[in-house]
């Protein structure tokens, strides 16, 4: 499970956006009992661990304070590590900056120590953060603002109006996925928070020094929450993890009580509008805009799973929760359908699986799809749903970039006796992606290709021409 869906589970399983920082400084433990001073902190740590397990959604060890214990440190972080159980994601806080260890740090954190997200410092910019995320399922959070007050001439400037912390926030979003980058923000300022907010609807917010004097909690979290009432991390006061946990309890409640009224408060469905009117408009001119204006459709460099770094990313998943967004994407997807030849609709795990849904219900076509991984239980399915062998089944996508999960997903299907000719997606990659397909003996239709998309962009004023000229001289 990667560390988003790692999250979210945790979330919804203590109902709780708390964290626990995992830090073992002497001079905030209790006084030493025992002559072996490490083995105090250890005892200390895990008891917080087992009294919080299940109270919060993230542990967040900093490794500056094991690293000064010298060696017994790290064994300290490992045997720590090692106490928290394996369903709750692990925040490593290090801050790490450095580009020339950035790769053999990664590797360490990720596949020795076995942490799920790490913190990290921006001012090395995407080349830094790169080695993070090329490892599947881990995440980062980059250091947007810190409270700081020696901080604040850096971060404001040039001036309040266009802060330097908010051109991190701006460029961080350019480097990964909502699933790869997060941000983290130290402050007690609720204008902080939903400037951030603003700049980056979707990411995740690791909030800091919240209970600095002075900080308002029902501010922060109206402020920091997003439309669904989560996206913002919050901190476990220090003084808490030396009491009883029912004070742990006690704000997770009022956390969730603010939560309640943020979602009550949204809007349930945003309504979208045009605002230009172009003489020679394409076809899906309206989608195409409301997709970039959504966040669904960013440029930048991304790096993929594979290592590979393109000028842009579609994040089809945002979809479903506008409906108004979807009904468009369907009735594109719908009129390419109704021209082919089909008995079944198939999705591909997991990304067009909504997108297959909508399709067999408004179109009245069964639908199937693929296992992603075929369980060791119960019926160890390759296909889930009802078909019979020698049916022809149109297999859906979101989008062709290699094609390599249509076509793995299309010879599953093949693999229990049916047909596929057709592999519909929304968005062509193109350099030669359909040519692909043709020679596994697919043909692949496409509602929009990304040379469409940006070019439309541009004309509607939408990207520069900077942005542009990438995809011109690819």
């Amino acid at each position: 499970m990667n560390f988003f869906d790692k999250l979210n589970a945790a979330i919804a399983n203590n109902q709780s956006l708390l964290f626990v920082g995992l830090d073992p400084n002497l001079e905030m433990m209790p006084s030493s009992s025992k002559s072996d001073a490490i083995a105090d902190l250890s005892d200390a740590l895990q008891l917080i661990i087992a009294q919080t397990a299940d109270l919060v959604c993230a542990y967040k060890p900093t490794l500056g304070f094991y690293e000064a214990l010298g060696a017994r440190g790290l064994e300290l972080l490992a045997q720590t590590l090692k106490a928290i159980p394996s369903h709750i994601p692990v925040i490593l806080d290090a801050k790490h900056s450095d580009l020339n260890t950035s790769s053999v740090f990664a590797r360490t954190v990720f596949t020795q120590w076995g942490v799920d997200a790490i913190t990290l410092s921006p001012y090395v910019g995407q080349d830094h953060v790169a080695p993070f995320l090329v490892y599947p399922g881990k995440s980062v959070f980059i250091l947007a603002c810190t409270s700081n007050l020696g901080a604040i001439a850096l971060q404001q400037y040039p001036n309040n109006d266009a802060p330097l912390y908010l051109q991190v926030v701006k460029a961080a979003q350019t480097w990964g996925t909502l699933e790869q980058v997060g941000l983290e923000v130290g402050t007690t300022s609720p204008e902080v928070l939903a400037r951030v907010r603003a700049i980056a609807p979707e990411r995740v917010i690791l909030a800091r020094s919240i209970w600095a004097e002075g900080g308002n909690l029902h501010n922060i979290l109206t402020a920091g929450l997003n439309s669904n009432g989560d996206g913002l991390l919050i901190p476990v006061p220090q003084d808490m993890l030396t009491t009883q946990p029912e004070k742990i309890n006690s704000l997770r409640l009022e956390i969730n009580q603010v939560r309640e009224e943020v979602i009550s408060n949204a809007s349930s469905c945003t309504i979208w509008l045009p605002d230009v009117c172009l003489l020679d408009r394409h076809r899906y001119l309206d989608l195409i805009l409301q997709l970039y204006d959504l966040g669904c459709i960013m440029f930048g460099d991304f790096v993929q799973a594979s290592g590979a770094t393109f000028p842009y990313y579609v994040d089809l998943r945002k979809i479903i929760s506008n409906p108004q967004v979807f009904s468009l994407i369907l009735t594109a997807y719908a009129d390419i359908l109704k021209t082919l030849q089909f008995d079944r609709i198939a999705g591909i795990p997991y990304g067009s699986l909504p997108t297959a849904t909508g399709l067999s219900m408004r179109l009245s076509y069964p639908m199937i799809f693929p296992r992603k991984e075929v369980k060791a239980h119960g019926t160890r399915k390759v296909i889930e749903g009802n078909f019979c062998p020698g049916e022809t089944v149109v297999v859906v996508d979101d989008i062709l970039i290699s094609g390599k999960s249509a076509i793995v997903g299309a010879q599953k299907i093949e693999s229990a006796g049916l047909i596929v000719n057709d592999i519909v997606v929304f968005m062509d990659h193109e350099q030669g992606v359909k040519d692909r397909l043709k020679a596994h003996g697919y043909c692949a239709h496409a509602v929009l290709t990304i040379s469409e998309i940006t070019k439309t962009l541009y004309e509607a004023g939408r990207i520069d021409e900077e942005k542009y000229q990438v995809f011109k001289d690819e």
